[in-house]
């Protein structure tokens, strides 16, 4: 079908807003939040203080972290030196008043700060009395600082206009024309305003663009990044993936829905830009680009695994399985791409080993080739691999990442179809999973590792309550930890018991696990799972007939990382099939 537009929209910038609107209301002094960065709100203090307006321009996005980082010069004392014993002394340590009502919204809201600070530097306290939208901050002996928290009534975060001409207050509340919520809303409207029709999918590529301000700010603590773009990406997808759910009469966080690829580009715009930008068209699937395929796997071989650094491209995971012994079977994606998988039969019980099934988590690819090269090496092993199941959505996360490389990119998390591929049932295609039944089919493998990952920093939508809706307890990183699923009557503990310790054995891990469990605790509470030699681990029961008896998921903090932190992430998904593995070969999963 032809390319159309259904939104080619010019807002002005948010900052300009203000500043037409003081000169026009004939404001002395004002104070805005705005989802703009520290150095572009400073310069806008500044040139409103030339108009003889006095300024003070705060963050919309997280007020409460970024009230600590200015007000209280955490930004450059980040991570301040704790005392002989490892602990904050008291003159550093900082106390947050919160309202009861909101407690854990804002504990999350100020996420990282335990990681800025020493062990023991952040207290928490809750108060009955406090209003919903204030926090109270005081930090040793320093005076208390209060904290406006400007949110909409559904705890979204909002920009927010408080204006004065001398003492008359003329605008206190969300400002209106802001460019950042403005660009949300026009393009939803936009979707809502069109014909679908009613046959899925509804569309071959949505294609969000944006141009943008914002704040793009590494923290010094893990992978941790504050990013506005980023979280309008999160907004864009799951706010129109809910639209088609609730379009099409399907429950909250339906899975099997096939609208189509939701694709946002949220880019940042020019600086001397004076405009946010915003262009929703229809388009064909993008051509499969043959020629970069082979240049991308030029010196690439399984013996570079090891050392990998980033995420690998289908051209490349499609080269390492050709690479591997054993017979092939495949199936073929929504967009073209072939699903390779590959069968070793051997006098061991069988395992099918999968990745990739979401696109966007990465380290369990590597860690599927890198594992099952070695397993080549043991004549008697038995074995079925879908090293990347989902090729369509690993196309385009690598197109994503070439604009916006620390992003987590949930774009790229589903099939092209728009859909989670584990859903999908007969009648109906297969498509992409046709390769792990086959793999099942083949093996009749009673044992399934299937790697995952989810966000290595903060996932937000700001726009939709802060908190992702449905993924609240996957909003911060808690560690490597597993996820067991079994049919009825079948006792997993041993196994995790032997697995985690073995996995315990790399200290490299444990002091990951443990940073991370540090800040979960601090910031949400109580820990969602059963801690075992230092790993997390979670079991349910699984009553799908298309499963095998055992269900073994990884998951890893990788959405988005690279270098040292990408290898240790892979290393450990390499290490969890391997030994997962060789605890099943002795037995340790046979029925009672």
């Amino acid at each position: 079908m032809p390319e159309q537009c259904l939104l080619d929209l010019r807002l002005p910038r948010s900052l300009d807003q203000i500043e037409a609107w003081a000169l026009r209301e004939g404001a002395s002094r004002l104070e805005a939040w705005v989802f703009e960065d520290h150095a572009t709100r400073a310069a806008a203090e500044l040139r409103l203080a030339r108009l003889g307006i006095q300024a003070r321009l705060r963050s919309a996005y997280k007020p409460l972290l970024h009230a600590v980082l200015e007000d209280f010069g955490l930004a450059s004392d980040a991570q301040a030196s704790p005392g002989p014993d490892g602990h904050a002394p008291e003159g550093q340590v900082l106390r947050v008043r919160l309202p009861q009502a909101m407690a854990q919204r804002y504990r999350m809201e100020c996420y990282p700060l335990a990681g800025l600070l020493a062990e023991g530097g952040l207290q928490f306290e809750l108060s009955e009395q406090q209003g919903a939208d204030t926090v109270l901050l005081q930090r040793g002996e320093q005076a208390p600082l209060t904290v406006f928290m400007p949110l909409r009534a559904d705890q979204s975060a909002a920009a927010w206009l408080r204006a004065w001409a001398g003492d008359e207050l003329l605008s206190d509340g969300p400002l209106v024309g802001d460019d950042y919520q403005g660009a949300f809303d026009a393009v939803l409207a936009a979707v809502a305003a069109h014909d679908w029709g009613w046959s899925e999918p509804y569309f071959q590529r949505l294609m969000i663009e944006v141009e943008i301000g914002g704040i793009e700010a590494a923290l010094p603590f893990g992978d941790e990044v504050m990013s506005t773009r980023e979280a309008l990406h999160e907004d864009f997808y799951f706010g129109l993936l809910e639209f088609f759910q609730q379009r099409a009469g399907r429950g909250a966080g339906d899975r099997s829905l096939r609208p189509g690829q939701i694709v946002p580009m949220v880019l940042p715009a020019a600086v001397a830009q004076r405009e946010t930008r915003v262009r929703l068209r229809l388009l064909d699937h993008p051509p499969l680009a043959e020629a970069q395929g082979k240049s991308q796997t030029e010196g690439f071989d399984l013996n570079t695994l090891a050392t990998c650094a980033a995420p690998l491209s289908p051209a490349q995971v499609a080269a390492c399985v050709a690479a591997l012994a054993g017979e092939r079977f495949a199936a073929v994606s929504t967009q073209g791409r072939a699903v390779p998988g590959l069968h070793r039969a051997g006098t061991r019980p069988a395992v099918v080993i999968t990745a990739g099934q979401h696109a966007n988590e990465c380290s369990g690819v590597v860690g599927a080739l890198r594992a099952v090269a070695t397993l080549q090496q043991q004549a008697d092993a038995a074995y079925a691999l879908v090293a990347l199941e989902n090729p369509d959505g690993a196309a385009l996360h690598q197109e994503l990442c070439l604009q916006q490389p620390r992003h987590m990119h949930h774009a790229a998390r589903f099939t092209a179809l728009g859909d989670d591929l584990e859903w999908r049932t007969a009648p109906a295609p297969l498509g992409e999973k046709a390769a792990r039944l086959e793999a099942l089919l083949r093996t009749g493998a009673r044992l399934h590792l299937s790697l995952h990952g989810y966000p290595a920093h903060e996932w937000t939508r700001p726009l939709s309550g802060y908190l992702p809706p449905g993924y609240a307890s996957w909003a911060i990183p808690r560690g490597f930890f597993l996820i067991m699923r079994h049919h009825a009557g079948l006792d997993p503990w041993p196994y995790l018991q032997a697995l985690t310790a073995g996995l315990a054995q790399d200290e490299r891990l444990l002091a990951f696990n443990s940073r991370q469990y540090r800040l979960w605790e601090a910031h949400w509470g109580e820990m969602p799972m059963r801690i075992i030699n230092g790993i997390g681990c979670m079991v349910a029961v699984d009553s799908r007939t298309d499963s095998a008896p055992f269900t073994l998921i990884s998951e890893y903090p990788d959405e988005t990382v690279y270098g040292d932190a990408f290898q240790l992430a892979h290393d450990t998904q390499t290490h969890m099939v391997l030994l997962a593995c060789d605890l099943y070969w002795q037995g340790l999963l046979d029925p009672a």
